[in-house]
């Protein structure tokens, strides 16, 4: 095609020249008001010396490795980890940037250093090839215009020599540019990269922006008002975006979603800049809030790596009405320890508490975490399912070997294998901690073998023991006030998407033993155990028994007894059942056996009200709505007694009454020759204490039917 290749080549005359300049944006909001905005439109002028030497740094370890037999330039030794030193995170940030620049870039810049004869150089050693690369691009990208700026710290002798170096070749190198582009046909630079890594670009430029709010400075209406105040309108999905608008995530209440295009606008906002609003992956605020829908009062958490500092303040933040702390693991240096309390502090975050150890580390007996109860595991992983790499390095102080396999767009089997054990590792670690009742395990990855592959290794390995109840899978909840619907499904999944990043998340939670399984007995040992009873002893010994208290007593507990055995008696989230229903299944249960176990054959007395236990005398004296309030532990009470005294029917026979009658048929006197049928023998108590004999009523003679009394 002669046409196109003229055009490219025509192309070239415009390398050298600057065609950035000032320009203004016109903004109009939802409602037709135009605001203007001016924006300045900065000539790119390089960077300070520092930030190349950091981006040949990193460039040096992510490089793509060639074959000897394609092996044209050389890149010196790598084997030791660089040491990075940043000024502050904008320059961290454009040191990666810069890097994986020249990564994406690799063979287009190489085979411009070589057609233009610029590489060999002899006075160049392998070890500054790195920088001669990452200087190199920047150069083109600034279409081979000297660098301006000034800069700030001591200049860097390596990069001076390599721009003075490479600004003298600056016209080979610009030739070499425009042949490239003839050769691959390609109108700029952008369109000779792979297509999944532009299709990977593209949706990370066009990712929506999650931030979460901090409750601790700012409630969700005032933030509601503030971005109206601002221009903003809120919509119901991200479909609906349309310049200022903004919605609330479907699954997260306190997330706020923003169009990717008002990136640079949100962070000028002082909602940013006074840590009210924070901008953070969606997929670490799914994990956190599905940590805090595991958690009680009180309960502790444990966030098992430090990751970004921005997960552990969101964590905090929702338990903060809870009263519950937060246990970070692997905080190793003091200086470390001592930027996230500054940066915990500005937040407002005041129940976190930083550990030196690595979470495999820390035994599952330690008495600092004895009242954890939900394990944070966020592992490191391959992160392919991230949208933004650069983002998650930097908020994750993840490996900048991701660069490298986000833009080959696979992981290694070597690699994958070492992530999958060790994540196996450290799941297998957190269901060794006996307190706990729940772990949330996430990741960013798209690989089976870090992800459902490692949960069900982890639960088929039986770690936990036998002391304790196994754990099983269960479908996350990410929000009381949610407004999603409760899912079925035992994963959570988002495949990487325009709109989402990737994400994987499994909670895994104790079994609940079934209320059919467990007596009465055992819960209330479990509620006595919690406090739930206020210090009141489910099972006493024989000695208390007698001195049992009152009844009364029992009803400031029976409130506190219903609501625990409501808890003990939901097996999962699907099969919830009200307190009102338990307590009265309890209730009328044991009110058959209460009837059953004091009701007396019909051939006996009534029993005398001095032969009564002392619950049942009570129990007479009461009202009606009274006795139904009382009646599952006066059934209690009743099945003790029942245990220690043995009721036996004998016959007694008692002399005969003294006051003498005559009966109607003639004169002589005769004694009365009625007997008592119901007695008490054999009747012992605790210690084998004889219990007396129950008196009988007074019951009219009557005239036997027989001539002689049966002895």
């Amino acid at each position: 095609m002669p046409g196109s290749k003229s055009n490219l080549v025509s192309l070239h005359e415009d390398v050298i020249n600057d065609t950035s300049d000032l320009s203004e944006m016109k903004i109009s909001d939802e409602k037709g008001s135009v605001e203007k905005r001016t924006m300045t439109l900065i000539e790119k002028n390089g960077y300070h010396d520092s930030i190349y030497i950091n981006a040949a740094k990193i460039f040096q370890g992510i490089h793509t490795e060639k074959r000897k037999d394609r092996l044209l330039v050389r890149y010196g030794d790598d084997s030791v980890s660089p040491m990075l030193t940043f000024k502050d995170e904008y320059s961290q940030r454009l040191s990666y940037e810069l890097a994986f620049s020249a990564l994406k870039y690799q063979d287009l810049l190489e085979e411009i250093l070589l057609h233009s004869c610029v590489y060999p150089c002899q006075s160049i050693p392998d070890e500054l090839t790195s920088l001669l690369v990452v200087m190199l691009y920047d150069l083109q990208d600034r279409k081979f215009q000297a660098r301006e700026i000034l800069d700030e710290g001591e200049p860097v002798a390596e990069v001076r020599k390599i721009e003075r170096y490479l600004y003298s070749f600056r016209t080979k190198l610009a030739a070499a540019l425009a042949r490239c582009r003839i050769k691959h046909d390609a109108l700029s630079i952008e369109c000779i990269l792979p297509e999944a890594i532009r299709k990977q670009e593209q949706r990370a430029s066009a990712l929506p922006l999650c931030v979460w709010i901090n409750t601790f400075k700012i409630s969700l209406e005032d933030v509601f008002r503030d971005l109206k105040k601002k221009g903003f309108t809120r919509v119901e999905t991200v479909s609906d975006f349309d310049h200022y608008t903004y919605c609330v995530d479907q699954h997260c209440h306190d997330v706020l979603v923003f169009p990717s295009s008002l990136k640079e606008e949100l962070l000028n906002l002082d909602l940013f800049a006074d840590c009210k609003l924070l901008l953070q992956d969606k997929s670490r605020s799914l994990a956190v809030h599905s940590a805090q829908a595991l958690l009680n009062t009180g309960d502790d958490v444990i966030v098992a790596h430090v990751g970004s500092h921005l997960t552990v303040a969101h964590m905090s933040v929702l338990t903060n009405h809870s009263m519950s702390r937060i246990f970070v693991c692997g905080v190793k240096s003091s200086a470390k320890a001592a930027e996230l309390r500054n940066l915990f502090s500005h937040m407002e975050c005041k129940n976190i508490q930083l550990l030196e150890e690595d979470f495999t580390e820390i035994g599952p007996t330690d008495l600092r975490l004895q009242n954890a109860k939900v394990i944070l595991l966020l592992p490191q992983c391959s992160g392919l399912g991230v949208g933004n790499p650069i983002d998650f390095i930097l908020n994750e102080h993840g490996d900048a070997g991701l660069l490298r396999d986000v833009f080959q767009g696979s992981v290694s089997e070597d690699k994958l294998c070492i992530l999958a054990e060790k994540q196996l590792n450290e799941l297998r670690h957190a269901m060794q901690f006996n307190a706990v009742q729940g772990i949330v395990y996430c990741t960013c990855s798209v690989y089976p073998e870090e992800n459902e592959l490692v949960v069900k290794k982890a639960l088929e390995s039986g770690v936990e023991g036998n002391k304790v109840q196994p754990y099983r899978l269960i479908p996350p909840v990410f929000s009381a006030c949610s407004n999603s619907t409760a899912s079925t499904e035992i994963f959570f999944k988002m495949e990487p998407s325009e709109i989402s990043s990737g994400c994987f998340l499994a909670v895994l939670a104790r079994e609940k033993d079934s209320s059919e399984n467990v007596s009465v007995k055992d819960v209330l040992a479990r509620a006595a155990a919690k406090g739930l009873l206020d210090g009141i002893a489910a099972v006493k010994s024989k000695d208390e028994e007698k001195k049992r208290p009152k009844v009364a007593q029992h009803r400031s507990t029976e409130p506190k007894t219903a609501a625990f055995l409501h808890h003990q008696t939901v097996p999962d989230i699907k099969a919830e059942v009200s307190v009102s229903k338990a307590a009265r299944n309890v209730q009328e249960k044991n009110a058959t056996r209460t009837s059953s176990s004091v009701q007396l054959k019909k051939s006996a007395g009534p029993v005398s009200d001095r032969a009564l236990p002392r619950a049942l005398k009570h129990a007479s004296r009461v009202s009606p709505a009274g006795r139904a309030y009382e009646r599952q532990p006066l059934a209690r009470k009743a099945r003790a007694e029942r245990k220690r005294v043995v009721l036996k029917l004998v016959e007694i026979v008692f002399p005969p009454e003294i006051t003498p009658y005559v009966s109607a048929q003639g004169n002589k006197p005769r004694t009365a020759g009625q007997h008592c049928f119901q007695g008490w023998t054999g009747g012992k108590g605790l210690r084998g204490r004889i219990l007396p004999p129950p008196r009988c009523k007074a019951v009219r003679p009557t005239v036997p039917s027989h001539p002689r009394p049966r002895l």
